[in-house]
């Protein structure tokens, strides 16, 4: 059975390998780098397979922000699901997802590639505040400890990202636990 046949049973398969590839140039090559040739090159399908799922390259980054956007709001709703005190779940939630004891979690190399297209890409940056400003619990938990909170643990997460000078693991226990105390409850 040939590539391309096995590829046509798995749509799927080949969006996640054009997402992947579409990160994995932008943190080569910068937003500039991601064309549909390249894509489509870089994840071995033709250019038509490609326009078949991103029909051009805004599409494509969006389809990187929906993907990792689902899969953070999927880690959330998990987090929030299982944290039995309501007033603060969101704020907790959002802490343990952005802020693990060994830094940024699942989809780090995705959300390292999305936070460079934000950089040069207004739409995307547009996508992230009405992604912020649609989550009725950040509304909710709105005063001021909670968006401390909330910008401490986005600063830490930007740095995680950019590979800044990091805490010991001592350091970002300490600093979870006092986050966490902040959170509203």
């Amino acid at each position: 059975m040939s590539n391309s046949r096995n590829r046509r049973k798995h749509p799927e398969a080949v969006r996640r390998e054009v997402l992947a590839e579409t990160a994995r140039l932008l943190l080569e090559k910068g937003p500039a780098g991601v064309t549909l040739d390249a894509v489509s090159q870089a994840a071995g399908v033709s250019k038509g397979g490609l326009l078949h799922h991103f029909p051009n390259k805004l599409a494509l980054l969006d389809g990187l922000f929906d993907d990792l956007a689902h899969r953070f709001d999927q880690a959330l709703a998990e987090r929030m699901a299982a944290d039995p005190v309501e007033k603060g779940r969101f704020t907790r939630a959002y802490i343990a997802v952005c802020f693990p004891a060994g830094g940024v979690a699942e989809g780090e190399e995705g959300w390292k590639a999305l936070t460079v297209a934000m950089i040069s890409e207004p739409h995307l940056r547009e996508r992230l505040r009405s992604w912020v400003d649609g989550r009725a619990e950040v509304r909710a938990e709105a005063p001021l400890d909670a968006l401390l909170v909330r910008y401490a643990v986005d600063g830490i997460w930007l740095s995680d990202l950019l590979g800044a000078p990091s805490m010991t693991p001592a350091q970002r226990a300490a600093m979870m636990e006092r986050l966490i105390a902040l959170s509203p409850s």
